[in-house]
């Protein structure tokens, strides 16, 4: 297991190295049937979201996923887009400044601070949308899940 310095070095080079030029519906669409494809070579079902400017542009819940991976999701996407940053990267943020998510008056049932949710960030424009999602046993591997499938896209 890494420490929460490393955890956030390494969050902070995958937000700054996938970056989009530009990102549209169609993009989300590819995007996220990809996602759904290297999910699906997973032991278990994999909830899959992504937005965009505050609309949810693709969401897939596949039989067997668990309902609660939709609170889950929402948990993610509240966190991304509160933080301009990783749910995981948030995670390391809050361990490497000695706080949690109650010292900065965030509820638990309300946001994550865990792996799963990624910034949509457009260059030169900033944080506009997210990707996450929701399943896997470890949420470390939710986030992996994420980085695997856009240094597929970004190849």
């Amino acid at each position: 297991m890494q420490d929460s310095k490393t955890m956030l070095a390494m969050c902070e080079e995958q937000e700054e190295k996938f970056q989009f030029d530009h990102f549209s519906r169609a993009d989300a669409l590819a995007l996220g049937l990809k996602l759904n494809e290297n999910a699906g070579k997973q032991p278990i079902p994999v909830a899959i979201e992504i937005t965009v400017n505050g609309l949810t542009v693709f969401r897939y819940f596949p039989d067997g996923a668990m309902p609660d991976s939709e609170l889950w999701l929402q948990r993610k996407r509240r966190t991304v887009d509160l933080m301009h940053m990783s749910s995981l990267r948030f995670l390391a943020w809050l361990e490497e400044n000695g706080e949690t998510m109650e010292d900065r008056k965030l509820p638990a049932h309300d946001y994550a601070a865990g792996g799963g949710g990624f910034p949509i960030r457009l260059r030169g424009t900033g944080v506009i949308g997210s990707i996450c999602v929701s399943g896997m046993p470890d949420h470390r591997d939710d986030h992996q899940l994420i980085i695997n499938t856009l240094a597929e896209l970004f190849a």
